[in-house]
């Protein structure tokens, strides 16, 4: 069950009229047996979000299959997510496997429609830039419940039937029991009128209400008084204070005044960051890494950057673009271009290490590093490297596109190339198909033949593997070509290997074993036995597919010996040879030989933590089991693959759970894909 809505806001003030309004919305719905749609809009930062959190956590026990929540970043200074974007992770939160979700948006919200059609789902749609961009993610069961936030009034919606709820900056009581509850209530009623005066020059909005009095808790020896001279002050030079844009520009302009050098220079630096949301350790691109911790807090202490979880942060959207507007009037452009590059080379040390703990093998171009980085992820091992891939998932697409954007050619393809073990083990394919795309254009423009043929080669897999084959044999044609007119027959077999899979995914079975075997001839000539290996992997499994169990066993037996003392070892991919020989013996009919192969490579990905291998270990060995007869000891290896496919996402669940719902249903075996 998805419980995705931030914290409830800990100084949420008042609010009655609308919390009212939201509440007779829902009754009325449920009433009617319609689905409830209201949209919050108002100014920037007049606490529209935390409106719809306050109320969401209150009626959250009235959806009982959960809360999705999503920040579509309409007006955050970036682009606004896409609506797939936002679809693909509902999906997923909804228990879509990744592979699964699909790439177009037509067939996003088409899944997202079935999944949701009987739910309870309370669905908070935060900084909604247009309609466009709400309306795919608006489940359409009746007892659901959709909550949009926006500076827009998105009539669009409201003629569709959403509710709109104006909201407006908070009145003077209430904004000074904000400030009581912020700055501390006996420094308030020490000079009540100053208070008044004080969120009166804030314009009743909470965010420069909140960023004032936490620069007074920050503070015991201050006054009311003072803030409110040095706001007066502001004013003076600022004749349209009373609008509420410039009343927060005003306040982000007093709370950045007060900040020390180091860390109103690290304030500007983090709002040039690529992505919405970063790590502490980003900011040691911007200031010295002694002082980046502290500095950073100063900035949250000061309400000018906000926690997510233990150890993110993020801006608000208006102080990102206050902070930019410091940083273009302060810096000077070169060492503006100087921090962005900083930060996209940070991201992509960190990805550089991680891919060379998850995949060593690989063939990779050198990059020669412009800027030095500090502070950067320790990853000892497959686990905790692709933890931090997915967790900077985000951020690695968005310094991809920006080095893309600012013409760093080179950079944004080793961004692109970088992310292979992630794409690899986590699939994200509608991602893959960006990145990859954006890969070949880096390519090209850089000039650099050999990576355009790599990135044309994953680029054809992807395609492959999402069904676009007329795209994937073109683009693999085409990564062959370039291989050979730059005399790197390495590259032109690998693209080779991928045009076969190709042929597996459309049927083709005995075209894709023609291809192996003319690729294992040339993996020979070529002396890479890593390559032989893997490619007599492929066709031993494309044996067994067709039936020639004999020979694919005499074929994957070659295949272990490739990965026999290999220097670096790869005991994953010895460890699948195994488990294919395994299939071998099952398809052939040697049961007692299926299963002691498959409990060897079991025990062997056991310790190498691959809950992958592990799955189809215990799926060989619950068929081998049953076909001999051993019921008790079948159902618990199908409860073992059921386990570690549903952890991986894997569509294997799925079969497998429908066998053990049903004696006439059988899973289908288990496949791998690209």
């Amino acid at each position: 069950m998805p419980r995705q809505l931030l914290g409830a806001p800990a100084h949420f003030t008042d609010r009655a009229a609308e919390l009212t309004e939201l509440d007779e919305a829902l009754v009325e719905n449920r009433r009617a047996g319609t689905r409830m749609f209201a949209v919050l809009s108002g100014p920037g930062g007049v606490g529209k979000t935390a409106l719809a959190l306050h109320w969401a956590h209150t009626a959250r026990d009235r959806f009982t299959d959960g809360q999705l929540y999503v920040d579509l970043a309409g007006f955050s200074g970036s682009s606004p997510v896409p609506p797939e974007d936002a679809l693909g992770l509902f999906l997923r939160s909804l228990g879509v496997p990744s592979r699964e979700v699909p790439v177009e948006l037509a067939e996003q919200a088409a899944l997202y429609r079935s999944l949701t059609a009987d739910k309870e789902l309370l669905v908070l749609l935060d900084n909604a830039h247009s309609a466009a961009q709400v309306r795919p993610l608006a489940p359409n069961s009746p007892s659901s419940a959709v909550l949009v936030t926006s500076r827009n009034r998105l009539p669009g919606l409201v003629a569709e039937g959403a509710r709109l709820v104006d909201v407006g900056p908070l009145g003077k009581l209430s904004a000074v029991r904000l400030l009581e509850k912020v700055a501390g209530k006996r420094r308030v009623e020490d000079d009540p009128e100053r208070a008044e005066a004080l969120v009166g020059m804030c314009g009743g909005l909470p965010i420069a209400v909140r960023v004032a009095a936490a620069r007074l808790a920050s503070r015991p020896q201050w006054s009311v008084r003072k803030v409110v001279t040095e706001l007066s002050d502001e004013r003076s030079r600022l004749s349209m204070l009373s609008a509420p844009e410039l009343s927060v520009q005003t306040t982000f302009d007093l709370s950045y005044r007060a900040l020390r050098p180091t860390a109103a220079a690290l304030y500007r630096g983090l709002a040039l960051h690529p992505g919405r949301e970063f790590g502490a350790s980003v900011a040691t691109t911007v200031v010295d890494r002694g002082t980046s911790h502290a500095l950073l807090e100063e900035l949250v202490d000061g309400n000018l950057v906000e926690p997510v979880g233990e150890s993110r942060y993020r801006f608000h959207d208006l102080l990102r673009l206050h902070a930019r507007s410091k940083a273009n009037a302060e810096d000077e452009a070169e060492e503006r271009a100087r921090t962005v590059r900083r930060m996209v080379e940070w991201y992509l040390r960190g990805a550089m290490a991680a891919d060379l703990v998850v995949t060593p093998h690989r063939r990779r171009l050198p990059y020669e590093f412009l800027t030095a980085s500090e502070d950067l992820p320790e990853l000892p091992d497959r686990e905790s490297a692709l933890a931090w891939l997915e967790e900077e998932r985000a951020n690695l697409i968005t310094c991809g596109r920006v080095a893309a954007e600012r013409e760093w050619w080179e950079l944004a393809w080793h961004l692109s190339d970088v992310l292979w073990p992630l794409l690899l083990h986590h699939k994200h394919y509608r991602d893959r198909l960006e990145i990859d795309q954006r890969g070949v254009e880096a390519a090209r423009r850089w000039g650099n033949r050999f990576a355009e043929a790599d990135m044309l080669k994953r680029l054809g897999m992807v395609c492959t593997t999402v069904g676009r084959f007329d795209e994937a044999r073109d683009h693999l044609q085409a990564s062959t070509a370039v291989a050979e007119a730059i005399d790197d027959p390495r590259g032109a077999a690998d693209a080779t290997e991928a045009l076969a899979l190709l042929h597996v995914a459309r049927g083709r079975l005995a075209d894709a074993v023609a291809l192996f075997e003319h690729l294992a001839r040339t993996n020979r000539e070529l002396g890479n036995r890593r390559s032989l290996g893997l490619t007599l992997i492929n066709l031993g499994r494309a044996l067994t597919g067709l039936g020639r169990a004999g020979e694919a066993s005499g074929v994957l037996l070659e295949a272990a010996a490739q990965f026999r003392d290999l220097d670096p070892p790869d005991p994953y991919n010895a460890a699948r040879v195994v488990l294919a020989q395994g299939a071998a013996h099952l398809r052939a009919g040697d049961l007692p030989l299926a299963r002691s192969t498959a409990s060897s490579a079991l025990n062997v990905l056991s310790a190498l933590g691959s809950k992958q291998g592990m799955a189809e270990s215990h799926h060989l060995l619950a068929e081998a089991a049953e076909r001999q007869g051993a019921v008790e000891e079948a159902a618990e290896h199908w409860h073992q693959a059921l386990r570690l496919y549903t952890e991986i996402g894997s569509s294997q669940a799925d079969h497998i759970a429908q066998r053990l719902a049903g004696p006439d249903r059988r899973p289908q075996p288990p496949a791998r894909d690209s």
